[in-house]
Parts: structure tokens; sequence; C-alpha cells
């Protein structure tokens, strides 16, 4: 098959990194893929260093019209992102080939839902990331299949860790962690807040924050001055391969109050790190059936409640982490993840 997988973001998210661990396992199963992504854009850089061949628009709208030029070269057309998938829709008189989206969002569809029932309906196949994310489809009529994130295989590396405690100056210390941009929807202020009380009875603690500024920047750095926390919080940027240091965590912790799955939530799980998290969304889903303690969203005494359990029973932690591990091994693979996808375009290739 040939395969384009489309993403119209400039950033660097979970979305992101699902469309190029889709397009490489495509690759090494023998697929012919290609990417059409934002010009100057991260992932742009990402699949050409890994020898994907990358097409590039500049607009939503130039994504529509490199679609009515060269769609049709393709097999099928995957739509990573919601706000191109109108123009590859009006692109498909032209281009005439099965059109797939993924929705990776469980944000409630509000207002005038016409014109997103409309768009769904006339994608040729539905996927979504969780049963979250599924949900404002199936209220709609419309069929959707739940094809969950992947977790690739990171190695560890303990000199990383190692310079990262000590650049940081966080050696001997109980670390609390997460991995979230400060935007609204992740809920950073909430958090802040349940650290204040974490770090009010533990003295040893300090909360990490990596991620990218956003809507919400101003008001977590309002929150942490206010609260006199200082360097017990830091708020450390976007990190690369940040999933690499969370080895260095006592408990991850998630106060989000929309996610459609949560990606650092999973890698959290594939790093054996005891996770802490809001009952938003997908992230229910995720830490069912003990493989991590959940509480109500912008409850931050719930929050620091529940890591206060796991920093005074590291074993009940130990234990929540192994089933969580378990679960992201047998469910989230990224063979598993492409093995999905690859059925599904094959099946909207054969149909009429």
């Amino acid at each position: 098959m040939r395969i384009l997988q489309i993403n119209s973001e400039r950033g660097w998210r979970g979305g992101e990194r699902q469309t190029l661990l889709t397009a490489l396992g495509l690759r090494e199963r023998g697929q012919e893929v290609e990417l059409l992504v934002r010009r100057g854009g991260a992932l742009e850089a990402r699949a050409r260093s890994e020898g994907l061949r990358t097409h590039t628009a500049k607009s939503a709208a130039g994504f529509g019209l490199w679609l009515a030029r060269h769609g049709a070269t393709y097999d099928v057309l995957h739509v990573q992102t919601a706000n191109v998938l109108a123009w590859a829709l009006l692109a498909k008189p032209l281009h005439r080939q099965p059109v797939v989206f993924s929705r990776r969002t469980s944000f409630p569809i509000v207002g005038f839902s016409g014109f997103s029932r409309l768009k769904w309906a006339y994608t040729d196949a539905r996927v979504a990331i969780s049963e979250a994310a599924a949900a404002a489809m199936r209220a709609m009529g419309l069929s959707v299949q739940v094809i969950p994130s992947a977790v690739p295989v990171v190695t560890s590396n303990p000199s990383r860790v190692r310079e990262f405690l000590e650049r940081e100056n966080l050696v001997g210390q109980r670390l609390i962690g997460t991995a979230a941009a400060l935007s609204p929807e992740k809920d950073p202020v909430t958090l802040i807040q349940a650290a204040a009380q974490v770090c009010a009875k533990y003295s040893d603690v300090t909360f990490v924050h990596w991620g990218a500024d956003g809507a919400a920047a101003n008001a977590a750095r309002q929150a942490i001055r206010e609260l006199g926390l200082g360097a017990r919080y830091r708020l450390l940027g976007f990190e690369s391969d940040v999933e690499q240091l969370f080895a260095a965590l006592n408990v991850f912790v998630m106060a989000s109050r929309q996610e459609a799955l949560g990606s650092s939530v999973l890698d959290a799980m594939a790093q054996e790190v005891p996770v802490v998290a809001t009952q938003a969304g997908g992230l229910k889903e995720l830490l069912a059936d003990e493989r991590g303690l959940l509480c109500t969203p912008g409850d931050a005494r719930g929050l620091a409640d529940q890591i206060g359990q796991l920093l005074d029973d590291p074993a009940h932690g130990s234990a929540l982490a192994a089933r969580a591990l378990h679960e992201v091994r047998t469910r989230y693979g990224v063979d598993t993840m492409v093995q999905m996808y690859e059925s599904l375009y094959r099946q909207v290739i054969v149909a009429p």
C-alpha cells in the first residue's frame, strides 16, 4: 500500500509522536509511507531525520490544495489532525482516495455540532485513541474504531538521569513529576496547589514539571509565587525524549481536566513509575483495575492525598506500577497499533 500520513501541527506533542511512530512502523512492515506536514514544524525535522519522504504545506488550505494535486497517487490518506480534515474531504472529488481520520481529543462538541458530524460522516473510516475520544462520534450515531496510542520501547539512560539530578541539584530529593504543556486543559494550577500541600508535609519532596508554555503559563507561575513554592516546584520547559528521565521520579502525576488518552502517562507506566491522575477522559481507562490512583479533576486535596499515599507506602506504588507495565506491554505496543491501522487501511481500500 502507498499511505500518506497527514499532520498539520507545528509543535511536538503526543499526536505528532504517534504520527511518526505509525509511519515508521508501517515502513518497517514493508508499506510505502510518506508524510504531509506543517512546513518548518517539529514533525518535518524528525521525519526527515528518520529518512521518511516528507512533503510540506504552510496552511490548512495549503494542505487541501496539495492533496487536490497529489492525493490521487496514494491508496489511503490518513488525517491525524482535525483542522485539516475538512480540506482533505473537500479535495476528495479530485483525489478520490479513502480518507481515514484519527480523533486524538476528548473535548465535547459545543455549539454547532453539525459541521463536525458532516466531516466525520464523510470520512471512510473513523478512529479514536480511547473510548473517551470515541464518545462524541458515537453520540452522533457514527461508527468508530478504537486504536489506542502506542508507547515505544525506551532504553534506560542512567547517565542522563544522573546528569539531570546533579544539574538541577535534586540528588537526595524524592521527585514528583509531570510532563504537560502549561495549557488550561492540563490544569497546572490545581497541580501546583496540590504540590503546596504535599511540600508542606514532606520536606524532602520536589516537583518537576516538563512542558512548553501555553495559555495557563502565567497563572501557573503566579500560583508558584503566591504559594511560596520557589525551588520546590520546578518549571523545566520542553525536554526532548523526556520519558528517559522518568526513572528519576517516585511518582508521576497528571492533573488534566480533558485528556483523550495521556501519552505521558503511558510513558510513565512503561517506565514502571506509579501514577496519580484525574479521571479525565482516557486516563481512567489507562489506570483502571488498580493500575494507578485516580481522583476528580480540579481536586487539589485529592491529588495531594493520593501522592502522599504513594510516598508513605512505596510497596503499594510498586504494585500499581507492575500492573500498569503489564498493561502497556500487552495493549499499547507500537506493533499492535500499526497492525490495527494496516488492517483498517486494507478494509477501506477494498470497500466500494
